[in-house]
């Protein structure tokens, strides 16, 4: 259940009860032709249907999070790593402080992978709360289907093209026909914001840029599967 849906005597009582809760983050960046809210699209909608069956309450996805690389594409946010781990950790200080010992970060940016170092530091805090963090786009499952479709897959390629993350019908939203080839990712690394947009091009790093909608629904059965799996444990009690 997502906790916009929920008042506060809501939760107190859920708490009685359990005391897990997932937090999605996601990003605000380009995606070539998707939306630039893909990312906190994905791992908000991807959390709130593995949670729905389980009754774990689920908050609002962060919506900005690590993304030096893209700023000279506009309306990408890019938030410090000091100042976004902070923000994490006054996040999971708040959570520990209700009651809520088992939080499960679903994670829906790549950038966004110095929040694991985060949270084992921050355990090592506080005794008695465990964080886990699930990528879900490459979990071990998500992945394996993703690769039996199409080995091929990448930043705002195919494997982000979801009904919810497509845009309406306008100038610039649809993509091409053609697959993309693949960009060189270890010069990519070494290029600032806008040498690194000059050579993306849409920002798209490789691949195709659709598929059907039946491989897409796929890769998404298996997605919110595999986070059900993590919101549900092992977890030690």
């Amino acid at each position: 259940m997502r906790i916009a849906d929920m008042n506060w005597r809501m939760v107190e009582a859920y708490l009685k009860r359990d005391d897990r809760i997932v937090l999605p983050l996601g990003c605000t960046e380009q995606h070539a032709h998707l939306s630039l809210a893909t990312d906190s699209i994905l791992a908000e909608r991807v959390a709130v249907e593995a949670a729905e069956p389980l009754g774990v309450p689920v908050l609002p996805a962060v919506p900005y999070g690590i993304t030096p690389q893209f700023r000279a594409y506009p309306g990408t946010v890019h938030v410090r790593v000091h100042t976004y781990l902070s923000f994490v950790r006054d996040i999971l200080e708040s959570l520990a402080d209700q009651g809520f010992r088992r939080i499960l970060i679903v994670n829906g940016h790549g950038g966004n992978s110095p929040v694991q170092s985060l949270a084992l530091e921050w355990m090592g805090d506080r005794p008695g709360v465990q964080v886990r963090v699930h990528n879900w786009w490459n979990a071990p499952k998500v992945w394996a289907k993703v690769q039996a479709i199409d080995p091929v897959a990448s930043h705002a390629s195919w494997m982000e093209n979801f009904p919810w993350t497509r845009l309406a019908a306008a100038a610039g939203a649809e993509p091409p026909a053609a697959p993309k080839a693949p960009v060189d990712l270890d010069r990519l690394r070494g290029l600032p914001p806008a040498a690194a947009r000059e050579y993306l091009g849409d920002g798209n790093f490789g691949g195709a840029y659709a598929r059907s909608d039946e491989d897409m629904l796929a890769v998404w059965r298996v997605g919110v599967e595999e986070t059900r799996a993590a919101i549900e444990g092992p977890w030690l009690r």
